[in-house]
């Protein structure tokens, strides 16, 4: 579809994003005056064009183009998205029970659920589904991932691929249900340790329960942790901080240019235990609503939060019902926390000339004191109490995760190595060697930011016909950064071989294993042991 049309699409959602505004009357007009040339563009073009169009694709492109001007929350979700959103906030749903990866031609399973159908049918991190039923994955036009789920109980053949042998194997579906509290125990010092991985419909019940059944064992001072969990439903965010706060306690404020949506929410039921030392495990994957929970705690001192800078996600989504069980999942507003913090961290208003939102940058935070007097800051997510460099990724970290280096890395080793004890299990220097050999023979690249700018100088340099004086010191800076690049493996090398023995754990143990891997040797919940172990200095963190 041409710009153009792009263009009016934009005009056209942005249409029903303004209705039930109090500006709607002002733009009526335009909004009727672009509906029609919309209209008639595309009835002109699915009449006329010299080639079959199909209009459903047209009008999905034209809809996803004018959000990408938005913000990344607000989206246009067909059938499936409706339904697939639905089983994110209910838990459940009948399926194989793995978390799998789209491909071009291939469905990727990234994780079997233990016990579960795809686990039952021998399936394995790695594998890849080319073929379901009598369908190939590549010819499937619509989500191929529809063609996993099914009735409960129905049996369907996998074609898949591991290793480089083609291999088959029939799965039955079920019931499956995503607990948002997968795993909790009692550590040895007496804490208490739940995991909380999504905010579903059943988050704070969970959280409740897990909360409880550690006291009754004699937990005395209690690890939350939201690590790696991306949010979900603001109710439920509210809701798991009531168990730690009183009731009537403000947790969070909204504020958006339609009045309606502007509320403060408040605890609205007793607590379970607002006395017993917490603390609360964070990093950059933690967002929305994890970020509620994690701001509500520090602004109100209840507790400790430990780890790295959160993602600063500080918007509010909302779905609105649109024809043919579609819907919009629109952003209507910002979160504060109880400071008055807004810790989102992109500006989608203010965009690079690449078309990238802005991050706010650190001289810009304002800032906000807590309940005992504490200094927070809004624009960049939640700033733990306690940060460990152990928790943050550093830029090669992150692109070896984009690029699934680390995930395809753990496949091999599987493949190739006996199961380890559990406990016993720690990546050697010799397999960290390993991994950077994998790199070399996978042609693993990947750009810093200032060789992105670097290629940007070359660019208007050569514009201005300055290319040839600047050419020589661009290959000498970028020789450098290559070799730094190089050096880096090295430098992080606790954090990616951290990442690359938590995927080779989950390969042997499920991730159940990894969760008793972890509160063994996880060195961020060895620190929430110690600040809670010692009184004087988690009372001396929240003064």
């Amino acid at each position: 579809m041409g710009n153009s049309a792009k263009k009016i699409a934009v005009l056209i959602v942005g249409a029903g994003i303004f209705f039930g505004s109090v500006s709607f009357k002002s733009d009526f007009f335009a909004i009727a005056k672009q509906i029609e040339i919309f209209t008639t563009l595309f009835k002109e073009i699915n009449m006329n064009y010299v080639d079959e169009t199909n209009p459903a694709e047209l009008m999905d492109t034209a809809i996803k183009a004018m959000l990408q001007d938005l913000d990344p929350y607000t989206n246009y979700w067909n059938e499936q998205d409706v339904e697939a959103a639905r089983i994110n906030n209910s838990g459940e749903y009948t399926g194989i029970g793995a978390t799998v990866k789209m491909e071009k031609d291939a469905i990727t399973i990234l994780e079997p659920y233990k016990g579960y159908p795809a686990d039952k049918a021998g399936l394995k991190a790695g594998d890849e589904i080319i073929k379901i039923g009598d369908i190939r994955v590549a010819n499937f036009q619509e989500d191929a991932g529809e063609l996993l789920n099914g009735a409960d109980n129905s049996s369907v053949e996998f074609t898949f691929r591991r290793h480089g042998e083609i291999k088959t194997t029939t799965l039955t579906r079920e019931s499956v249900t995503l607990k948002a509290v997968p795993y909790h125990t009692l550590l040895d010092d007496g804490s208490g340790y739940i995991v909380l991985s999504r905010f579903n419909a059943k988050a704070s019940s969970e959280t409740a329960r897990a909360l409880k059944d550690l006291k009754n064992q004699g937990a005395k001072k209690i690890i939350l942790d939201l690590r790696g969990n991306p949010g979900g439903l603001l109710a439920e965010a509210i809701n798991v901080s009531n168990i730690f706060v009183p009731k009537d306690e403000l947790i969070v404020t909204t504020q958006s240019v339609i009045e309606k949506y502007n509320r403060e929410y408040f605890t609205q039921k007793e607590p379970i235990d607002t006395k017993i030392p917490l603390v609360v495990l964070v990093d950059g994957r933690s967002a929305s609503a994890s970020e509620i929970v994690a701001g509500a705690i520090q602004d109100l001192d209840r507790g400790v939060v430990v780890g790295a800078r959160s993602f600063g996600k500080g918007l509010v989504q909302r779905p609105k019902e649109l024809a043919y069980g579609t819907q919009l999942k629109i952003t209507i507003s910002r979160y504060y926390t109880p400071s008055g913090r807004c810790i989102q961290a992109l500006d989608y208003r203010t965009r690079d000339e690449e078309g990238n939102a802005v991050r706010t940058r650190t001289e810009d935070y304002n800032e906000f004191t807590t309940r005992n007097g504490r200094k927070v800051y809004d624009g960049g997510g939640i700033l733990p109490d306690v940060r460990l460099q152990t928790s943050e990724y550093s830029g090669i970290t992150q692109a070896l995760l984009m690029e699934d280096a680390i995930f395809d890395f753990a496949t091999e080793y599987y493949y190739s190595h006996e199961k380890p004890e559990l406990q016993d299990f720690s990546l050697s220097d010799g397999e960290y060697q390993d991994f950077k050999n994998f790199l070399k023979s996978s042609d693993f690249q990947y750009k810093t930011t200032t060789e992105k700018e670097l290629e940007e100088v070359l660019i208007t340099a050569e514009k201005e016909g300055f290319e040839e004086k600047i050419l020589q010191d661009y290959k000498d800076i970028s020789s450098e950064i290559e070799q730094h690049k190089k050096k880096e493996l090295e430098e992080k090398k606790a954090e990616i071989a951290s990442l690359i023995t938590d995927e080779i754990i989950k390969r042997y143990f499920y991730k159940e294993g990894l969760y008793d891997y972890y509160v063994v040797h996880n060195p961020e919940i060895t620190k929430a042991k110690e600040i809670l172990n010692d009184p004087s200095k988690y009372s001396e963190i929240l003064r």
